[in-house]
């Protein structure tokens, strides 16, 4: 265990938890979240980026002179909040470890634009990307995490081309929110409060939809047939149970599931990889696992 760990755990239980807690106006929760960002998350020196739009979905192309497979990578931010912009850092340090270009999605928000609206572009980026010579990776964290499962659902749903895989950091795969860890957790998740998960699906879904929808709730999808898929999260988080739980349903389709599920590390940790060891130890893996599949497919 680094040393920074533990303080990083006790900085984000005083400062970020509270602020999610007592948060109630979402674009004061996007703006704060921009700011943080741009504070404390910084890409690698060199890392090149510009933004374009794929079919009409605003995207940042990070390093797309790499020559591996593309990560189309989706943020968090429970469907509310988060952007290209928050992630770009943590996604460039990936690229540059994995030497892959990637593609982060400025999918829409709610509650101005709730669900279908996320899956929708993620679907429009995916087809607008899906031929690229070198494959695509789908990624994601925490709902972005959540979406990027979404979206290999429907990939596999609709019979479109596959990615060569998906990986998903601590990523929200349940809207009915029934895993025990969301009690069981409740109090130990140093980041996200469980007593809003009601606004996150109330935010996201329009009413009366069913929250078990495998376009909202992935853990119901059906992946037979899928590629490898990686999982993560930390013991502690409160939605620690939607990783367990998809790797198993993942196992079940015959699905080849790497599934890490680390000690004392807070939700999303790899977002802190300027400061955590461990953060960068989570990308150098993630990097190994991408190279592994584009080496997987240049051999079969």
């Amino acid at each position: 265990m680094s040393l920074m760990r533990p303080v990083l755990n006790r900085w984000l239980r005083m400062t970020e938890r509270p602020h999610l807690e007592r948060g109630k106006s979402v674009p004061r929760l996007r703006a704060s979240f921009e700011r943080k960002a741009r504070f404390f998350f910084f890409a690698p020196r060199g890392t090149r980026q510009r933004r374009d739009v794929l079919d009409g979905v605003p995207v940042l192309l990070v390093n797309e002179d790499l020559p591996g497979p593309l990560i189309l990578y989706f943020h968090g931010g429970a469907y509310v909040m988060g952007s290209a912009d928050t992630h770009r850092a943590m996604v460039a340090w990936l690229s540059r470890a994995a030497r892959c270009p990637a593609c982060l999605v400025d999918y829409r928000l709610a509650p101005d634009h709730p669900f279908p609206a996320a899956l929708e572009d993620a679907l429009t980026a995916y087809r607008a990307v899906m031929a690229h010579p070198a494959g695509v990776v789908l990624g994601g964290d925490s709902a972005g995490g959540g979406l990027a499962l979404a979206l290999l659902g429907e990939i596999l749903r609709q019979g479109l081309p596959q990615p060569l895989g998906s990986f998903a950091l601590s990523p929200l795969t349940d809207m009915t929110f029934s895993g025990d860890s969301v009690t069981r957790n409740a109090q130990s998740d140093v980041v996200l409060p469980a007593s809003r998960t009601h606004e996150t699906a109330m935010h996201y879904l329009p009413e009366n939809m069913d929250r078990r929808d495998p376009r909202v709730s992935p853990l119901w999808a059906a992946f037979a047939g899928a590629g490898p898929v990686w999982l993560s999260a930390g013991d502690r988080e409160f939605l620690l149970d939607d990783t367990r739980r998809m790797a198993a349903r993942l196992r079940e389709r015959g699905v080849t599931v790497q599934e890490d599920i680390a000690r004392d590390l807070p939700h999303v940790w790899p977002i802190f990889h300027n400061i955590l060891p461990e953060a960068r130890i989570t990308l150098r893996r993630i990097a190994r696992w991408i190279n592994s599949l584009s080496q997987t497919a240049a051999d079969s």
